[in-house]
């Protein structure tokens, strides 16, 4: 963070100093919310959850080297006491993006946030310092901390956006006021919480209505091939730049094909000039995002040549987003656990089925969440996807979301031993350790709450006699 007293803090977040001998010392480190990460110079943000109370470690993390707690409540060593934390740190991160010199990059969506979001900030940060959200730490909490830990140094801020409900992005862009903002999609995660697409939609335009004009420098950057976020053209003052497939888009990609790895490779055209990009992450939908971040980059200067070059280069920055590992038996692990949608659940499954040609493939899946009304028939439809792409064995865990996956794989032609239900991961690793064989690619994905993470870890874990490398 940049350097702030402690006088000045309490004045920015409304708060009274209790237990500070001297107010003008300053904060230099970051601000955090996990006791464990206190660093000389840090401010601890003491939460008060269900089942622990940030204030309970206070002197511990003085003891590390923080210089001060902001909390609800005195507690004995130097704290900032205001009414609400959360409140206070929105405070304190607009208060500090205002002092920034960096321009600040938004984006939302219902599918591929973060993925987008690490690729933006890799092919930034090749021009410039760029500080960005770490995993998806995009919610009233977890952006302001990520807009705190820009320094002046900083040159891009790039931070994701995450939204619940109409007027959640409102109060995110109200914190940190964007001067380009990224809209991906309008997808079915979270359907049921929005009540429909059009709630949906509604939702994330709120970014593009936050920017400043044109003439101001606001730039709104769509995805031509979504008529939701196509719309939202009109919701905006802002210059509107499209990314997508589509003739119209002003970033396209073509000639796009797959390597026999199932890497993306196309040629990236740009208003000013084109050029070719072959990348490392796996699948076909990571072409749409680096679109999204290539019109992003060529809209804060980047030619089209650096920009291809980055994208070639970037890598997966946030854990459990098809990440994958070699066994030393030849066995391919894809682990995708960290959260699922139909969206997201299609381009795994395509992704599989491009980097399993030739070898035999395993799709273990998981409910996906919060669909509402949708729920059995997107999982049935995911179960048909898995038979039309061939691939060979479907195990889908879990309740009764997961048996309308293995029932749509049945009825889509899937019989006998190509299709199972098994009730939990413990269940799916206990057959795929009888079943696997070297050469195997094997796909691991389902919503955060399922937990399948364990599945692809264990399955890592008990493939390790030799070196393991993850790519």
């Amino acid at each position: 963070m940049i350097a702030l007293s402690l006088a000045e803090i309490a004045e920015v977040v409304g708060g009274q100093t209790h237990d500070i001998p001297d107010p003008s010392v300053q904060v230099t480190g970051p601000v955090i919310r996990d006791s464990r990460e206190a660093v000389p110079g840090s401010l601890f943000a003491a939460f008060a959850g269900e089942r622990v109370d940030g204030h309970d470690y206070a002197a511990a993390v003085v003891e590390a080297g923080a210089v001060a707690v902001l909390g609800t409540r005195p507690v004995g060593v130097p704290a900032i006491v205001v009414d609400d934390v959360q409140t206070a740190l929105g405070a304190l991160a607009r208060h500090v993006v205002r002092r920034l010199g960096a321009t600040l990059v938004a984006l939302t969506g219902s599918a591929g946030k973060t993925s987008t979001k690490d690729l933006i900030a890799q092919v930034l940060r090749s021009k410039a310092p760029t500080v960005f959200t770490p995993g998806s730490l995009n919610n009233e909490i977890g952006l302001p901390l990520t807009a705190l830990s820009a320094t002046e140094e900083t040159r891009f801020l790039v931070l994701e956006m995450g939204a619940r409900g109409i007027g959640h992005i409102s109060y995110l862009t109200g914190l940190t006021p964007p001067k380009v903002g990224l809209v991906l999609n309008v997808g079915s995660a979270h359907i049921g919480e929005f009540g429909g697409r059009e709630q949906i939609a509604q939702a994330k335009g709120e970014l593009v209505e936050a920017l400043p004009s044109e003439a101001d420098g606001g730039t709104a950057v769509l995805n031509a091939d979504d008529p939701y976020v196509r719309a939202m053209a009109s919701r905006t003052k802002a210059k509107v730049i499209f990314f997508g497939e589509s003739g119209e888009a002003d970033v396209r990609a073509e000639n796009v094909r797959l390597t026999d790895t199932g890497q993306p490779s196309f040629r990236l055209h740009t208003p000013s000039g084109a050029s070719d990009v072959t990348m490392r992450l796996y699948g076909e939908h990571h072409v749409s995002n680096a679109l999204a971040a290539a019109a992003v980059a060529h809209e804060l200067g980047m030619s089209a040549d650096e920009i291809a070059v980055a994208l070639s280069e970037a890598g997966s920055l946030s854990r459990w987003r098809m990440e994958v590992t070699e066994r030393p038996d030849g066995v391919t692990i894809v682990n995708d656990a960290y959260n699922a949608n139909p969206e997201s659940m299609r381009a795994a499954l395509r992704a599989l089925a491009a980097m399993g040609k030739g070898r035999r493939t395993w799709a273990v899946l998981g409910k996906m969440a919060e669909l509402g009304d949708e729920a059995l028939a997107e999982h049935d439809a995911v179960g048909r996807l898995a038979v039309r792409l061939n691939v060979s064995k479907l195990v889908a865990v879990g309740g009764r979301e997961a048996a309308w996956l293995q029932l749509g794989a049945y009825n889509e032609g899937s019989w006998g031993e190509e299709s199972v239900h098994v009730s939990d991961a413990q269940a799916a690793v206990d057959l795929l350790r009888s079943e696997l064989r070297p050469g195997d690619v094997v796909l691991v994905k389902a919503s955060r709450s399922v937990g399948l993470e364990s599945v692809a870890q264990a399955l890592i874990e008990s493939g390790a006699e030799g070196e393991v490398s993850a790519r």
